[in-house]
């Protein structure tokens, strides 16, 4: 099968296509014929190697440490099911699906394999591949994280990166909770994060949202998320109600090592774990795509043969979104 394949680390001329060998499933597990894949700043983390602040042996542990262990990269994909293993009940072949692949990647192929029991759920009705797709990486992290907080009208939320994959998907699921929503962006994203139900946004570019005087304006929230990896605690504790949380979607070695003890000493919910990616959090975002309040976002969709191009794209760090990856054409 085509596949994107990186042998090497380094930047987006590095990851080329060529001919793998097809995944075959077991006897649990569902194979997909890929339609649409995206290129998400978890592919680029993996192909540069370019992480947070002392994560570099972690990160060559699960990455590899000269030469790339997941040479096909994608954590996403949404496809319909070509075959399915001996004890597979959920699905049959010609099903629609999104799936997240996780840390084991391989999206960026014609063929991908998930256990049945893994965050697979049926495509919406109502979306392409490519659309439903953008669903995935982002939207599931966020439900990773809101799942953690209580969530509805009164609530008061910051999005810190709101113009991202996953920050567009954390102001649309706060937003359908009834929370107030915050959004953190560049000015040129203003109206996108409006669009999406952000009640407010600062402009990251002419304001430093930590800086605010609370003695004067008293804004605070119950919580911040963290799609940046540049409000730690100590820079965002005071804008944090009691008994609230900081969720801590990219994060540097000593944060996460801290998150413990700092929820243990402030009274506030410090994280920087997602959880485990489950089925269910994609059906709700199913769910809410097609009832119409969930948006796909994807600024630019490149073909597999584009595939560097898309990776160059995502390098910039300034995508609206997702950048989505067709790998084979619809209809």
């Amino acid at each position: 099968m085509r596949a994107a394949v990186h042998r090497r680390f380094g930047g987006p001329e590095v990851v080329t296509v060529g001919e793998v060998r097809k995944p075959r499933p077991g006897p649990d597990d569902v194979l997909i014929q890929v339609h649409a894949s995206t290129v998400s700043a978890a592919d680029h983390r993996a192909r540069t190697k370019d992480v947070p602040r002392g994560l570099a042996l972690p990160s060559a542990l699960a990455l590899g440490v000269l030469r790339p262990r997941h040479r096909v990269l994608g954590m996403d994909v949404a496809g319909v099911v070509e075959a399915v293993g001996a004890r597979v009940t959920r699905f049959a072949p010609g099903d629609e699906v999104i799936a997240m692949l996780g840390a084991r990647f391989g999206g960026h192929a014609e063929y991908a394999v998930i256990r049945q029991d893994g965050a697979v759920t049926a495509k919406p009705r109502t979306m392409s591949f490519e659309e439903a797709v953008t669903l995935v990486f982002g939207g599931i992290t966020a439900r990773g994280y809101l799942n953690q907080v209580p969530l509805g009208p009164g609530v008061r939320v910051l999005v810190n990166g709101a113009s991202g994959a996953v920050g567009t998907a954390v102001v649309q699921l706060a937003h359908h909770a009834g929370a107030h929503v915050t959004g953190v962006c560049s000015g040129r994203n203003r109206e996108l994060v409006t669009s999406l139900g952000a009640d407010r946004v600062i402009d990251r570019t002419t304001e430093d949202f930590t800086a605010v005087d609370l003695a004067a304006e008293g804004v605070t929230y119950d919580v911040i998320v963290d799609c940046v990896g540049n409000a730690p605690f100590e820079r965002v504790e005071r804008l944090i109600r009691p008994g609230g949380a900081l969720l801590l979607v990219i994060a540097d070695l000593p944060a996460v090592l801290r998150a413990g003890r700092r929820s243990r000493t402030s009274g506030k919910l410090v994280t920087a774990s997602v959880g485990p990616y489950r089925a269910e959090d994609l059906a709700l975002l199913v769910e809410l795509a097609e009832a119409g309040r969930f948006r796909a976002v994807c600024e630019r969709t490149f073909d597999l043969a584009d595939v560097a191009a898309a990776h160059a794209f995502v390098d910039q760090g300034r995508k609206r979104g997702n950048v989505v990856l067709r790998i084979a054409e619809e209809g």
